[in-house]
């Protein structure tokens, strides 16, 4: 049995505001090709398929032409579960229909822990048993009490996570001693999640989101119990093992999500399975797009411009000026330097002069080159909030937030 695991696809995200689902479409049609020529049996999809709860038709239109296409393949089995960027609810809506295709999808946590626990069968026979735990949200294993702690909460969420696996995976293991006894071969057990690992490795702008209020609900090996052969993590998106573990592993994400990533090589994991053993190997995700980010004074920019444009590269570009001078009409040479070529600017950032610079030439600052906690922060600013009753605001508007990002799933 083979096995493909992969994680954070994040369709529908957009660069600066650029769209990408030209690559996106390059990366699927990269995985349809993959999956027929390294003969894969089952495809593990770690959550984050979509960037949004509610994806747009392009979004959602990309990812039902995929699992069509790979259920007409030889691949027998699909397993999809919930990240904390995807809708519950959305996930979940067809996968009635879906499991006709032999693709089960668990979107959200339910009332079973049995539910998350999903056999493989070939002939009847049980091949290997999912345990797809998706991303677990606060309210799902948490009880709020007056008076908590930060450090309160979070040792309760870590305690939570930990008993949602142990639950899920017990239940597991007794139907693994059941199968082996009846039909006389080993059968492995591969566990499914998206959360954050304690010492994981992330990346600037790589759009982690994160998972409760302070990102400190960070779970170590021991969440993980030992009967677990395999587990495919998602929502980290630099490919990496956890705490030293080989079998518990981060596909990451298949395309740069920021430039911050975009000297990474993305990889698939593809796993034989020989009963519970397993062989692995890395497949290199080729780069559909190339992100470059540029810094440096303005002569030593555009000579570096010059030379992409040359190679008739396609790059996309994060400029960063570190000079303290710059000349006012430097927005000018920049879109000089890449007339009639493929390359684009997609940022210009300069610490001192940007405002003063970029906005006189007509360019204005919008959303988009600021994330969230930036607007809210402006506005503390902008409002003479005193520094002293900052820090408590901060607190309660990232609660807000988690509020807003569970929202789906509480509306179930």
């Amino acid at each position: 049995m083979k096995v493909l695991h992969t994680s954070d696809w994040h369709l529908g995200r957009t660069l600066y505001g650029r769209k990408r689902y030209e690559e996106f479409q390059a990366f699927l049609s990269w995985m349809q090709q993959t999956i027929e020529q390294q003969r894969i049996d089952v495809l593990l999809i770690a959550g984050d398929i979509f960037d949004t709860n509610t994806p747009n038709n392009k979004a959602q239109e990309m990812y039902y032409q995929f699992l069509c296409k790979v259920a007409a393949s030889a691949c027998r089995h699909v397993v999809v579960i919930g990240g904390n960027h995807d809708s519950p609810s959305f996930l979940n809506a067809p996968k009635q229909l879906l499991k006709a295709l032999n693709v089960h999808v668990v979107g959200a946590i339910g009332d079973n822990p049995e539910d998350e626990i999903i056999l493989l069968r070939q002939d009847e026979r049980v091949e290997a048993i999912i345990c797809a735990v998706p991303y677990l949200r606060d309210k799902d294993i948490r009880l709020i009490e007056p008076g908590e702690t930060i450090d309160d909460k979070n040792a309760k969420l870590v305690a939570g996570i930990k008993n949602h696996y142990a639950q899920v995976c017990q239940l597991a293991e007794q139907k693994r001693q059941q199968l082996e006894q009846a039909q006389g071969q080993a059968i492995p057990i591969i566990g499914m999640g998206h959360l954050f690992a304690a010492g994981g490795k992330t990346e600037q702008d790589d759009g982690v989101r994160e998972l409760y209020v302070g990102n400190l609900a960070h779970v170590g090996v021991d969440a993980f119990p030992e009967c677990l052969n395999y587990v495919a993590l998602g929502h980290l998106h630099v490919p990496q093992t956890v705490g030293g573990q080989s079998h518990i592993r981060y596909s990451g994400s298949p395309i740069a999500m920021g430039y911050g990533e975009a000297k990474q090589q993305k990889i698939v994991l593809v796993l034989e399975f020989n009963g519970r053993e397993y062989s692995l190997q890395e497949l290199h995700i080729p780069r559909f797009q190339t992100l470059v980010r540029l810094e440096g004074e303005v002569d030593t920019i555009l000579a570096e411009i010059q030379t992409l444009v040359a190679s008739k590269s396609d790059a996309w570009l994060e400029i960063e000026f570190t000079c303290n001078q710059v000349a006012g009409n430097v927005r000018q040479q920049l879109d000089a330097a890449i007339e009639g070529s493929a390359v684009e600017i997609r940022r210009i950032k300069n610490k001192r002069l940007r405002n003063r610079v970029i906005h006189q030439n007509g360019d204005q600052e919008t959303l988009e080159d600021l994330d969230i906690k930036e607007v809210f922060e402006r506005c503390l600013v902008a409002n003479e909030v005193p520094p002293e009753s900052r820090p408590g605001l901060v607190a309660s508007y990232a609660e807000i937030l988690q509020t807003l990002n569970d929202d789906d799933s509480q509306a179930e």
